[in-house]
């Protein structure tokens, strides 16, 4: 006599009803059944009877088969979580992970935060450590709003897939619509408008709810004016689930919350505009070419290379890449990372890295392979970006962004073929800063590094800028 097939689906039901921001005593009310029940099922006590599938299929308007995965996305994340060296003399099977995520779906959701707690709390240590460097033993406590940003953004590896999930399925809708102009009018009764910048008054987008219309500056080029579209709509229909990722945060300054808010539907609009499964395929097929993925897409080089960082989907993972943009000056104004590269907190970048040098040649992708103090190896793309501008006299500003991944990865990407006598064994030997890096002859140095004497040059000069004691 054949065995029923038994459902459990306690971190499936679980993130459904957090998502819709129920509690177990609204779910059970919308579904009549007890809330005990609820939690009996959400802790994997009791299988999902079809008579309660059914009611759930029906009261939320969702497809059965999104319940069936089980937690397999949190196993998958357990899974990599415990790749970390931290865990290096501990062996798990990946066979026990599951077990965890699906016996005792509670105690794996436990670990997961924690573990992101501790990701964020060992940057933010980082950054203590540096400002403690940097302030002549003063030791400040003054925040960072950005730094606090970047740690969040960081310790999640710029990877968030409720926002691509939502994004994903309005984006959807919006296709039914034909375009985002058009749904924002059937959905919201909002039209479009292209104005003048001095119609604008300073702003690139405004939303005005009094007459029903979103003003765009008609200098805005193609790829813009479609992302601040998305954005707007990012704002305007995912906000709950931009609200449930920033909620995980720990923000000390409200400074600090609003530019990871920002980051958050930044990272939703180009959800919308590049879905996931669909890039994800798409990178793979084009050999992760960010002008040709640009072009399909209808999104600018920058816009591009932002997403590419944040591929790291559990079970959908795809190439890990680190991302930076900097102007001339070297100032950086926006850092995501997803590949273990180890920025520099605080300080300059090594100017040995063609990131600083692509000013000399705009618009074209200079390629470089690099080398670590600690051996480790890493393969960037980087070249010049333009924002502003649009019409003559109108200002505009040019910044270089670099993407990059680790060396055993490279040979996906597309740039790495075809270049005779240029492979990893030519990398470029770099430090994250002058300040940390122990590179004595390199000629390049602005700063010595923390912890080496430098040696008097009254008798003798060296090449390098400085010269050092061997204790």
């Amino acid at each position: 006599m054949p065995t029923s097939h038994r459902l459990y689906v306690g971190p499936s039901l679980r993130r459904l009803r957090r998502d819709r921001g129920l509690t177990q005593s609204d779910m059970a009310a919308d579904l009549d059944v007890s809330p005990s029940y609820i939690a009996l099922l959400e802790r994997n006590h009791r299988p999902l009877s079809a008579e309660v599938l059914l009611r759930l299929a029906q009261t939320y308007n969702i497809d059965m088969s999104t319940l069936a995965d089980n937690g397999s996305d949190d196993a998958a994340r357990l899974q990599v979580i415990l790749k970390d060296p931290i865990f290096a003399d501990i062996d798990v099977p990946s066979l026990e992970a599951a077990d965890v995520v699906t016996n005792f779906p509670g105690i794996a959701e436990a670990f997961l935060r924690l573990y992101t707690a501790y990701q964020e709390e060992h940057l933010a240590l980082a950054d203590r450590g540096a400002e403690v460097r940097t302030t002549s033993g003063r030791g400040s406590e003054a925040q960072d709003p950005v730094a606090e940003s970047r740690r969040f953004l960081a310790a999640r590896r710029n990877s968030f897939p409720i926002l691509d999930d939502a994004a994903e399925r309005l984006a959807q809708t919006v296709k039914s619509n034909n375009s985002i102009t058009d749904h924002l009018a059937a959905r919201h009764g909002l039209r479009v408008r292209r104005v003048p910048p001095e119609v604008m008054v300073g702003s690139i987008r405004r939303l005005d709810l009094h007459r029903k219309e979103i003003l765009l500056d008609d200098e805005l080029d193609h790829a813009s004016q479609n992302f601040q579209l998305a954005l707007q709509l990012a704002y305007l229909e995912m906000g709950k689930e931009i609200d449930s990722v920033l909620h995980d945060g720990n923000f000390t300054t409200e400074t600090g919350e609003r530019l990871t808010r920002r980051a958050l539907a930044g990272y939703a609009a180009a959800a919308l505009l590049m879905p996931y499964s669909a890039f994800a395929k798409a990178v793979e097929s084009r050999r992760y070419d960010v002008e040709a993925l640009g072009r399909h897409f209808g999104t600018s080089f920058e816009q591009t290379a932002h997403r590419l960082t944040s591929l790291q989907k559990p079970g959908q993972e795809r190439v890990p890449f680190f991302f930076i943009r900097v102007d001339e000056a070297g100032n950086i104004s926006k850092r995501l990372d997803g590949a273990g590269f180890p920025f520099a907190l605080h300080g300059g970048g090594c100017p040995l890295w063609n990131v600083h040098q692509v000013f000399r040649t705009p618009r074209q992708i200079v390629t470089q392979w690099l080398e670590l103090p600690d051996g480790q190896r890493f393969f960037s793309i980087a070249r010049t970006v333009t924002a502003g501008g649009g019409a003559f006299g109108r200002p505009r500003v040019d910044r270089a962004v670099a993407l990059g991944c680790a060396a055993e990865h490279a040979g996906r990407l597309i740039y790495t073929q075809h270049q005779p006598g240029a492979g990893v064994e030519a990398a470029t030997p770099i430090g994250v800063t002058c300040r940390l890096c122990q590179r004595t002859e390199c000629t390049a140095r602005s700063a010595p590094p923390i912890g080496r004497q430098i040696l008097p040059d009254d008798i003798r000069r060296t090449s390098a800028p400085f010269g050092f004691s061997d204790s």
